[in-house]
């Protein structure tokens, strides 16, 4: 699995020197030769790869931030988004660092030179999972966001019935039918994640855009006194208060994720040697938007700040033109996930063409394989936030532990492992820390999914 010399002192400059692929590897760059039409290309640039790499990080993770201040407090809350964004450019440096010593240039084909052939299948079953329920997540969202959605027999209405009324036309399954086929198709069908560049700086905008709406509103709420500075240490009462504390863990580890999209970012980089500044702008950029997020979010509505700050959005602000913000801040966050879904896409539809045709030529070659498994996981992805809207909990079970894989287990196992040779001692104790923090994460998710999902079950039992 070699391509090219990597080793420090002959970094490319170029990525049009590369000629030879690893074609087992999942997460492959997707550039042919002159024959194929893609010589045009001359690599990726700085600022595309930064945005690219953002949009990976900022979904509807974003959200749930606020909710995480609510538990710990503002100071402990800041704290610990910086912690697990330095956290995060670590895991992403020994997969950097470890793919050089083996010229890898893939995630699973660094995955397979550490593990073997069950390491690289397994990178792929895990972004399977992991993006299939993210995907599905958000377009669920985007359906309750433009056609409303029912729970426990209560209808909240979307922004299209609220502006035009109740038609078959803006109801939930034909308006995802047209965002798929006029949307999300269209941009599912660059076979280079650069050609995404203009798309992701436009979401990246767009969650801008919802942080500024919240932070005008936090501000005039401020000034007119009907708001309070928020709690800045939590609130730690008894044993389940203080329990309640490690529940945010699994929010703030999933919440800067991208590790499955950084190689095929790294592979179309005109200069290679930027792909360390790329991760660390785009981290500095998301943890800023994060920060600001949870702080101004929570200012504004303090101890009643629900778990999705998107759902505080649909009641009176208690200020002027309240509606017309209102939707804002939801059409924004809407088509910010659609613009978000593509880059999630991209590396869902590598991992599954490796994990079926592990042995053919490049995706990027075949016209026809690449059309047949895009046009397959979108169905997929479609009938699942049609037909089972309701997949928080299992999501949470599958996607959570799927996504602390990608992004901890696995770097710091690799690390672990240490194949090459070139992990110090700081590095192993490090990688195992990764170990220890994602284990604990996801028996803290499952444990209290499950808890909740058995006490809501036990208390909608038999009535007398």
């Amino acid at each position: 699995m070699t391509i090219g010399d990597i080793s420090p002192k002959k970094e490319r400059k170029s990525r049009r020197s590369k000629h030879v692929v690893d074609e087992k590897a999942p997460l492959l760059p997707k550039r042919q030769d002159e024959a194929g039409g893609y010589d045009e290309f001359n690599g990726a640039s700085f600022t595309g790869a930064v945005f690219n790499l953002s949009t990976t990080i900022v979904g509807a993770g974003i959200m749930a931030l606020p909710a995480t201040m609510k538990v710990l407090g503002l100071i402990l809350g800041i704290a610990m988004i910086v912690f697990m964004a330095f956290l995060t450019d670590a895991s992403i440096e020994f997969l950097l660092r470890f793919s050089r010593a083996g010229k890898s240039t893939s995630y699973g084909g660094l995955m397979g030179d550490a593990f073997g052939k069950y390491g690289r299948i397994f990178l792929q079953v895990c972004v399977l999972v992991n993006n299939i329920g993210v995907l599905i997540v958000y377009m669920i969202i985007i359906g309750d966001v433009l056609s409303g959605t029912s729970s426990s027999g209560v209808h909240h209405a979307g922004v299209l019935e609220g502006w035009l009324g109740e038609h078959w036309w803006n109801g939930r399954t034909f308006v995802l039918i047209v965002t798929t086929l006029g949307i999300f198709s269209p941009l599912a069908c660059f076979k280079r994640i650069d050609s995404l560049r203009f798309t992701s700086a436009l979401s990246v905008a767009l969650a801008v855009v919802f942080l500024v709406i919240t932070v005008g509103i936090a501000i005039i709420k401020l000034i007119s006194g009907t708001v309070m500075m928020p709690r800045l240490l939590p609130d730690v009462t008894d044993l389940t208060s203080f329990w309640k504390l490690f529940t945010t863990v699994p929010v703030l580890v999933t919440a800067y994720i991208c590790h499955y999209n950084v190689h095929s970012i790294d592979n179309e980089l005109e200069d290679s040697t930027q792909i360390r500044p790329v991760v660390r702008t785009a981290l500095a950029l998301c943890s800023t938007v994060y920060i600001m997020t949870s702080f101004f979010g929570f200012l504004l509505f303090g101890d009643a700040t629900m778990d999705d700050v998107l759902a505080n959005f649909d009641t009176n602000l208690g200020i002027p033109y309240s509606s017309l913000l209102n939707d804002a801040v939801r059409v924004s966050y809407a088509a910010h996930l659609m613009l978000v879904f593509p880059i999630v896409f991209y590396p869902l539809r590598l991992n599954m063409d490796g994990l079926l045709f592990p042995y053919s030529r490049p995706l990027a070659q075949s016209n026809t394989r690449f059309a047949c498994i895009t046009a397959g996981l979108i169905a997929v992805i479609f009938l699942g936030a049609n037909f089972i809207p309701s997949i928080w909990d299992a999501f949470q079970f599958t996607g959570a532990t799927a996504a602390v894989c990608l992004g901890f287990i696995f770097p710091a196992a690799v690390t672990l492992r240490n194949h090459h040779f070139i992990a110090t001692k700081k590095d192993k104790m490090l990688a195992l820390f990764m170990i220890v923090l994602a284990v604990f994460s996801n028996a803290v998710a499952i444990y209290s999914d499950a808890y909740a999902l058995f006490k809501k079950n036990s208390g909608a039992g038999p009535r007398a």
